[in-house]
C-alpha cells in the first residue's frame, strides 16, 4: 500500500482512492500498471514466481524435476506455464488458465510518418477487439519490446516509454456532425496517433534505442504496443468499484497466480497458465489454441517418470478453470442481458455458460466448482447470453481441443470489456483469490467417468 500510495511510483501517475482498498486491490492494480503489455505482465509473473522460491525452466533444455519442487517456464516471453509438485504423490493435475494480452494498437514496421506537414504521426493497426472511441483524447505511451545486437547474438530488451508520449485526437464536432450518431471508425484514418512536432521524426527511434540501452543500428525489430495511461481508480459511493485498463484479463492473471502461488500442492500437481493472443483467438505458438500446455504437462510427468499410459491417464483425470472476465448487467441497457442469467460487480465468481460451447461449462465442471466455492465461502453467479444475441468466446474449448479434460468457463463481472478502461467490483478480487485457493487445495478424484469426489 505505501508503495501504490506515493505519487508516481516508478514515473506514473498515483493510484487514487487507495487509502480505502484491501491489500489485494492494490497489489492488483500495482500489477496492471506494471504490465504495460503482455511482455510485462509476463515479467511481472516471473518475478512473482521467482520471489516465491520458484524454479525457472527452459523450454530449449533437458529439466530434472523432483517431488516438491515448484518450477515455471515461459514461450516468447509473453506466456507462461507453472506448476508445483506435491512430496508424496499424485494422480492428476489441477489447471487455472487465463491471458494476460488485452485489446491495444500495435505500431506497424515502419510506424512513423509525416501528417498535414506539420506533425509527426505514428501508423498503427488494432489488435483484438477494442472499442476504438475510447482510446480518443487520453493519454497513451508504448511499451512492448525490442530485439537487439548484443556480442554476437541478438536478446530480448523490454521497452516502456512510461510517459505521456502519443495521443489519438478526436475530430472537432463542427467537422463531424455524425459524431455521435452511431459514426464508424476507420481504424488505417481515424485511429493514427499524434507523436510530436515534424522536427520529432526520428525521435521515436531513438528513445526505444535509450530504453533498450543500445545503439539505433543495433535495434533489430520490436513488438510495440499503444497503451492507456489514465491512472486507475477506486470510486463509487462505498469505494466498491475499480476502473483501469487492462482488467480484461489481467484481474484473472493476477488472482490465479495469487492463488497458486499461496496454495499447497497435495494429492495433485497444480498449474496455473497465463497464455498470449486470446484477444485474436489464441492461434499462435504462445496461445491457447498450441501444444504450450500440453507440452509442458508432458514434459514434466515424463520427467517425474510416469509412463505414456500413465500420463494419459493422469491428464484424463485433471481438471482445468478457465478464467477470463465476464459481462455484468450494465445499468443503462438491462435489455442486452438475459433476465435469469446476468451478473452484476461484486456478486461473486461467474460460471459461464454457452450450448454452443462458446464456454467449455457443463453440468459436471459446473458441479465441481460450485461446490469449491461453497467450501471457500464464495458466492456464484451464473451468466448466459441472450439466445437472439451472440456472444464471445475464450480459451478453454480451445486449449481443451490439446489436452482434453473436464473444464469450466469462469470470470469476474465487469463493465465496458475492450474498452480502453474498464470498470470491476473490488470485493471480487478476494473472492476469486479465495475461490481459486479452495480449488487448489481441494483434490478432484475421478473415481468413474461421471463419478468425483472432493477431497
Amino acid at each position: 500500500l505505501q508503495q501504490c500510495r506515493r505519487d508516481g511510483r516508478d514515473g506514473r501517475a498515483p493510484v487514487r482512492g487507495v487509502i480505502a482498498m484491501k491489500q489485494e486491490v492494490a497489489s492488483f492494480l500495482d500489477y496492471v500498471a506494471h504490465s504495460p503489455t503482455v511482455f510485462q505482465a509476463t515479467q511481472q509473473a516471473c518475478d512473482m514466481l521467482d520471489a516465491a522460491g520458484f524454479t525457472r525452466l527452459s523450454e530449449h533444455e533437458a529439466w530434472e524435476i523432483l517431488p516438491g519442487g515448484r518450477y515455471y517456464v515461459t514461450r516468447n516471453r509473453s506466456a507462461l506455464v507453472a506448476f508445483a509438485v506435491p512430496e508424496n504423490g499424485f494422480t492428476h493435475c489441477q489447471i487455472v488458465a487465463s491471458h494476460g494480452d488485452s485489446p491495444t494498437f500495435k505500431l506497424k514496421a515502419h510506424a512513423e510518418g509525416e501528417a498535414a506537414g506539420a506533425y509527426i504521426r505514428l501508423d498503427v493497426e488494432p489488435y483484438g477487439g477494442m472499442i476504438m472511441s475510447t482510446w480518443f483524447d487520453r493519454p497513451l505511451s508504448i511499451a512492448g519490446r525490442a530485439l537487439v545486437r548484443e556480442d554476437g547474438r541478438l536478446v530480448t530488451r523490454l521497452i516502456d516509454l512510461d510517459r505521456d508520449a502519443a495521443l489519438i485526437p478526436n475530430m472537432p464536432i463542427h467537422f463531424n456532425r455524425d459524431i455521435n450518431s452511431g459514426y464508424s471508425y476507420n481504424p488505417q484514418t481515424d485511429m493514427l496517433p499524434l507523436f510530436g512536432g515534424k522536427d520529432a521524426k526520428g525521435a521515436l527511434a531513438a528513445e526505444i534505442a535509450a530504453k533498450a540501452g543500445a545503439k539505433e543500428e543495433d535495434v533489430v525489430a520490436c513488438d510495440l504496443f499503444l497503451y492507456n495511461r489514465t491512472p486507475a481508480s477506486v470510486w463509487g459511493a462505498n469505494e466498491e468499484f475499480l476502473s483501469c485498463p487492462r482488467i480484461d484479463d489481467l484481474e484473472c492473471a493476477y488472482t490465479s497466480l495469487a492463488a497458486f502461488i499461496a496454495a499447497p500442492a497435495v494429492g495433485h500437481v497444480n498449474v496455473c497458465a497465463v497464455f498470449d493472443n486470446e484477444e485474436v483467438g489464441s492461434l499462435s505458438k504462445q496461445g491457447a489454441d498450441s501444444t504450450l500446455l500440453g507440452d509442458v504437462l508432458t514434459r514434466a510427468l515424463c520427467a517425474l517418470g510416469l509412463s505414456d499410459a500413465q500420463i494419459r491417464a493422469a491428464l484424463a483425470a485433471s481438471f482445468m478453470v478457465s478464467a477470463d472476465n465476464a459481462h455484468a448487467v450494465h445499468p443503462n441497457h438491462p435489455e442486452k442481458y438475459d433476465d435469469l442469467n446476468r451478473t452484476v460487480m461484486n456478486g461473486g465468481v461467474v460460471i459461464k455458460h454457452n450450448a454452443n460451447q462458446k464456454y467449455t461449462t457443463d453440468a459436471v465442471s459446473d458441479a465441481i466448482f460450485s461446490e469449491i466455492c461453497a467450501k471457500a465461502g464464495v458466492p456464484v453467479q451464473h451468466f448466459a447470453n441472450r439466445s437472439d444475441i451472440p456472444g464471445g468466446s475464450t480459451l478453454g474449448n480451445l486449449s481443451n481441443a490439446h489436452v482434453s479434460m473436464n473444464t469450466v468457463d469462469i470470470g469476474l463481472a465487469q463493465l465496458a470489456m475492450h474498452a480502453s478502461y474498464e470498470t470491476a467490483g473490488c470485493a471480487d478480487v478476494d473472492y476469486m483469490i479465495r475461490a481459486l485457493r479452495q480449488f487448489y487445495k481441494t483434490d478432484i478424484i475421478t473415481s468413474a467417468d461421471g463419478e468425483y469426489q472432493l477431497d
